[in-house]
């Protein structure tokens, strides 16, 4: 490619908002900003070259240096279509880690001096039993996730280099783009193992958390659902049954007559609960008779009713003698 690592070499410069390129990812892009499109322009009339760098705030319309992330990816226009709405689609392939050295003044597009990020790879068996583990904490993430296809694990098992294998599973998982461009800046093969590993224990730990809470939640809807159907049809087999002026009439009898009195906390949860049992019994139900005198006793005692104690023993004695010698 020509690029050198010290010195450099010109690049258009193409800020990504929300998105990231590394090496050997093939993707389209749709391109609408005036600068960008002027960019693409500049690369296709040169060598097809350009600079991919991600902006650190997706909002900002026109990124400064500060805005745009030194480290990215020198990309290969492969094809480049305009869309009726003035959209640039273009179809790019990442080829090799770049670092910003300098913009230059260029008022048209964005225009930068970058140098060659070799990687650097290592023959230490470490990095091979790191390979092993991300590629197994990969597949746990596959199995939890759903987002990403078995077919995805197939084809990432194949790859050899592990420089290229943090890449390309780091491009499948859903991370913030500072998490993302860790990763490309970390030109040491084995770091960028070990932090893909450190990304991925993380993710699953999430998604186990999101798993248990969704069982929980389906769980309990399932549970109120089925009350919901078993009420639903008790009432019909009541209708059907020609019952439910009888028993649904009750019930209902019962609970206005209950929210017209007072009554101490536990009486209250004791008539309540059996008006609930009550509901759930035929007409026909013996154990619904005896249940339904229990709660009119209970509905009749005077809870809230107060009479003031006569202390006067003379007068009780005459009351006593009144009735014993009449």
């Amino acid at each position: 490619m020509g690029l050198s690592k010290s010195k450099g070499r010109r690049f258009p410069l193409l800020p990504l908002r929300g998105l990231l390129v590394y090496p050997s990812m093939v993707l389209h892009l749709d391109v609408g900003r005036e600068k960008s499109v002027k960019a693409l322009e500049k690369a296709m009339v040169e060598d097809n070259l350009i600079l991919l760098c991600s902006q650190s705030e997706v909002n900002i319309e026109e990124p400064t240096q500060e805005d745009i992330f030194r480290i990215g990816t020198v990309a290969n226009v492969r094809q480049m279509l305009k869309l009726p709405n003035g959209t640039i689609r273009v179809l790019v392939e990442g080829m090799e880690r770049a670092e910003i050295i300098q913009y230059t003044d260029n008022e048209e597009y964005y225009e930068v001096v970058a140098r060659e990020l070799p990687e650097k790879e290592s023959d230490d068996p470490e990095v091979d039993a790191l390979m092993r583990t991300v590629l197994s904490q990969f597949e746990h993430y596959i199995n939890l996730s759903k987002k990403v296809t078995p077919e995805t694990l197939a084809a990432v098992s194949d790859i050899e280099e592990p420089g290229r294998l943090a890449d390309v599973i780091t491009s499948h998982l859903s991370l913030k783009i500072k998490d993302k461009q860790e990763i490309l800046e970390t030109i040491d093969v084995g770091k960028r193992l070990e932090k893909l590993l450190d990304i991925l224990n993380n993710e699953r730990e999430v998604l186990e958390l999101e798993r248990k809470i969704n069982q929980r939640v389906k769980k309990q809807m399932e549970k109120t659902q089925k009350e919901y159907y078993l009420r639903e049809q008790m009432k019909a087999i009541q209708k059907e049954l020609g019952e439910k002026e009888g028993r649904a009439g009750e019930v209902e009898e019962l609970r206005e007559s209950m929210s017209k009195q007072e009554f101490p906390e536990k009486v209250q949860e004791k008539i309540e609960k059996e008006i609930d049992r009550l509901e759930k019994m035929p007409a026909s139900s013996a154990e619904g008779g005896v249940i339904r005198n229990y709660l009119d006793w209970l509905l009749a005692l005077p809870w809230s009713n107060r009479t003031e104690d006569d202390l006067d023993i003379k007068k009780a004695e005459e009351i006593l003698n009144e009735d014993h010698y009449s």
